[in-house]
């Protein structure tokens, strides 16, 4: 069955309060469970803030480690679920009750079936795809 990416994304300046955080905890409980209920849910989690990312770059055979995230947004990449759903639809029938939804973003990708690529004798090692 096909796997989808749901990436969470939330704006840079947060848009709620302490308080309001701390409400929405079960109200992100509530969406897991809803969605290990239509047996979708393979996997996620909360991501740490961008202020502890660190961005790794090979250039020119140089190793360039840099604090922070890759480039300056708007959105930061907030957490993500892996869901395992027969069609997009399916899994689109589920976004607009994610939490965040009203003041962050969503973006769903489905996961490259590595088996249904060419044998890794095309000189690229699986996972390697960009």
């Amino acid at each position: 069955m096909p796997q989808y990416m749901m990436l969470i994304y939330n704006p840079i300046e947060s848009q709620l309060s302490p308080e309001e955080m701390a409400a929405q905890s079960a109200r992100w409980g509530e969406y897991t469970q809803s969605l290990m209920d239509a047996g979708l849910f393979v996997g996620g989690d909360a991501l740490q803030g961008v202020d502890v990312a660190t961005t790794v770059r090979v250039r020119d055979g140089q190793t360039q480690i840099t604090d922070g995230p890759f480039a300056e947004t708007k959105e930061f990449l907030a957490g993500y679920y892996l869901v395992e759903s027969p069609d997009l639809d399916t899994v689109l029938a589920h976004a607009d009750r994610i939490p965040n939804i009203t003041y962050g973003s969503l973006e769903i990708r489905p996961v490259l079936d590595q088996s249904a690529l060419p044998s890794a004798s095309n000189g690229v090692e699986a996972g390697a795809q960009a």
